[in-house]
């Protein structure tokens, strides 16, 4: 028996990392969308694949673009579709980038993304992005 679809899993990691980055609980999720908490975690780990209407109606309801839930896909997820080798290539893709993803989805990235959001001031806002640039060398 084969596991679950990895563009499935992908698509599901990153309604989990939206929800948890709204602070809201599967059991809410659930009810906003008419479905149990077990099965927006069965969506969440790729057991269960999400159809188009339910996608666009889980970005209304954690207030994100479709497009959202398909960024950062890794390159293993679509290695096997048409053209996503000639893709990635005329995209000049390199192999070990470092994908945001992984970042945002961990305590520290959850915890930056959340209080970064509370700072009302754009000022302020663009002055912490050129701090956090400066200081990983980037200028």
């Amino acid at each position: 028996m084969k596991g679950p679809n990895p563009i499935d899993v992908h698509v599901g990691s990153r309604v989990r990392l939206r929800r948890m980055s709204l602070g809201m609980s599967q059991e809410r999720l659930g009810r906003h969308l008419g479905l149990t908490f077990q099965q927006v975690q069965k969506y969440e780990k790729g057991v269960n694949r999400i159809g188009a209407s339910r996608l666009y109606a889980i970005a209304r309801v954690l207030d994100a673009p479709v497009q959202f839930f398909f960024e950062d896909m890794p390159d293993s997820a679509v290695a096997g579709l048409p053209c996503a080798a000639e893709a990635a290539a005329e995209a000049g893709e390199a192999g070990g980038t470092i994908r945001i993803s992984d970042f945002v989805s961990s305590a520290e990235g959850l915890e930056l993304n959340r209080s970064f959001q509370r700072i009302t001031d754009q000022a302020t806002r663009r002055r912490l992005a050129e701090l956090v640039r400066s200081v990983a060398g980037e200028g």
